[in-house]
């Protein structure tokens, strides 16, 4: 009889690691955790009691994770997240992804590989980090912060996409007296706006697909479907995506 074969990936990203491990081409564990401090205890917490025969990292911590398990393989974000997309979905043809740190969109080809991508990794702005400093700004837990921009009827427009300015912007706005989940809206809209214009980069095909952190936020998918004038396809955890990909790497190896 066949011994299973059990492949895992991990995305060490700026704001959480993720871990897929799959048996056989089915998903058996699905993990997330704070990146913290310490990304390579968290992912020794991750991978404790995980028996594989082998593993492909992806994220920003992936070289750093290959020093420690040399055994590991590597991929590009782009490619890891492309992968996990067209497997969820087959008929994906585009890809946007909105992590703590960067947003990417990506064209996949009839095949599922990526044809062309463009990213916006630059600073913490049109990312998921700068919403959770809004957050922070007007004194919103994170999902207090979802739930004002949502109840809000108008928003507050922010100018600035830069985050330490537009944290200075928020403060002022607050000083004049303007409802803080109006700002919240406008935090939402200028994320949904900034992620429409550099999507443009790609060609925007049907079915487009939403996954990292950020699509876990049922605001910010309406108001970048409504950017977009697309509909968008969110998988059941958008946030390990790229980390299924991973597995899906290993498997194809």
């Amino acid at each position: 009889m066949t011994e299973p074969r059990v492949r895992a990936g991990i995305d060490i990203g700026s704001r959480a690691v993720k871990l897929v491990v799959m048996e056989d081409g089915s998903v058996q564990r699905s993990l997330v955790e704070d990146t913290g401090s310490d990304p390579l205890a968290v992912c020794r917490r991750l991978l404790a009691g995980v028996t594989c025969d082998s593993i492909t990292a992806t994220g920003y911590g992936r070289h750093l994770f290959r020093e420690h398990w040399p055994d590991a393989g590597v991929i590009t974000e782009i490619k890891a997240v492309a992968r996990g997309a067209a497997f969820l979905v087959p008929t994906c043809r585009t890809v946007i992804d909105i992590g703590g740190q960067d947003t990417k969109a990506i064209a996949l080809g009839p095949s599922g590989k990526a044809q062309k991508s463009v990213m916006n990794d630059r600073c913490a702005a049109g990312s998921g980090q700068f919403l959770e400093m809004m957050a922070t700004a007007l004194a919103y837990g994170r999902d207090e912060f979802v739930a004002a921009a949502a109840r809000a009827g108008r928003a507050e427009r922010l100018n600035s996409m830069c985050t330490v300015f537009a944290q200075s912007e928020v403060v002022s706005l607050i000083a004049r007296g303007a409802p803080r989940e109006e700002i919240a809206l406008g935090a939402h809209q200028a994320i949904a706006e900034r992620t429409a214009a550099l999507a443009g980069g790609v060609p925007l095909e049907e079915t487009i697909v939403f996954t990292g952190g950020c699509a876990r936020n049922p605001r910010l998918v309406g108001l970048l479907g409504e950017a977009l004038k697309r509909a968008l396809h969110v998988p059941p955890d958008p946030q390990t995506v790229a980390a299924l990909g991973c597995a899906l790497e290993c498997e194809a190896g």
